[in-house]
């Protein structure tokens, strides 16, 4: 069958966080190079996120997000269950970054959740994932053509008080905080670039305290570009 035959392959559920710091004024953005040997984007800079998976539904009980965040992503996706994304892009980002986005919790609110990397950080710091931190900023749509599709929701988060440590080695290389207004320049596909700036205006709305109606969503029809609000 040929290529053009083929029928397209089905998006996975993906989340990503940008990592942001610093002031209104002067702002840095976390983001890493992918690996030369990569499947999808190699070479290419990126922010920290990656499927969900099953264990990203081991949620801890009452854990719930900003009410603006929660009603932006029912909006979008009434049939998807909004938790597992936060999850997996937390645990995405702790597992390429090292760092976790998490606030004080009682003893034994981790109980009954899986024994993975991920939550054994949460425990080792009497904590749990602080999704309020979250703001959902974009989504975007892997176009038909590609050989990996992502249906992929963007979370901006605050880092000014991230906890860990940045890791030297991990998934991503060349992990490091670059000026926000300034990360274009770096070697991104233009999914990246299209978050970068959605995450420009709302660092500064938020610093404003203004918050948001609706969150734009990048897809595909017929090669080309198209951006909708819901």
């Amino acid at each position: 069958m040929s290529e053009d035959l083929r029928r397209p392959v089905k998006p996975r559920d993906a989340a990503s966080v940008v990592l942001i710091r610093g002031s209104a004024d002067k702002a840095e953005v976390l983001m890493g190079r992918r690996r030369k040997r990569a499947s999808f984007l190699p070479n290419i800079y990126v922010f920290p996120g990656g499927r969900v998976d099953a264990m990203d539904r081991h949620v801890p009980r009452d854990l719930t997000f900003h009410p603006e965040a929660e009603r932006l992503i029912r909006r979008h996706a009434p049939a998807t269950a909004p938790l597992p994304l936060a999850i997996a892009a937390l645990r995405e980002t702790f597992e390429e970054t090292g760092y976790l986005i998490a606030r004080d919790a009682p003893d034994g609110a981790l109980d009954g959740l899986p024994a993975t990397p991920f939550w054994e950080a949460f425990r080792a710091e009497t904590a749990l994932p602080d999704l309020a931190r979250m703001h959902y900023i974009a989504r975007a749509l892997t176009p038909t053509s590609s050989h990996k599709r992502f249906n992929t929701r963007f979370f901006m988060v605050d880092a000014n008080e991230a906890r860990g440590n940045l890791i030297d080695e991990g998934e991503l290389e060349d992990l490091h905080w670059v000026a926000l207004d300034k990360a274009h320049r770096l070697p991104i596909v233009d999914v990246t670039e299209f978050v970068l700036n959605r995450a420009r205006q709302r660092w500064s709305d938020h610093a404003a305290g203004r918050g948001q109606e609706s969150v734009p969503f990048l897809r595909y029809l017929g090669g080309r570009q198209r951006i909708e609000h819901g």
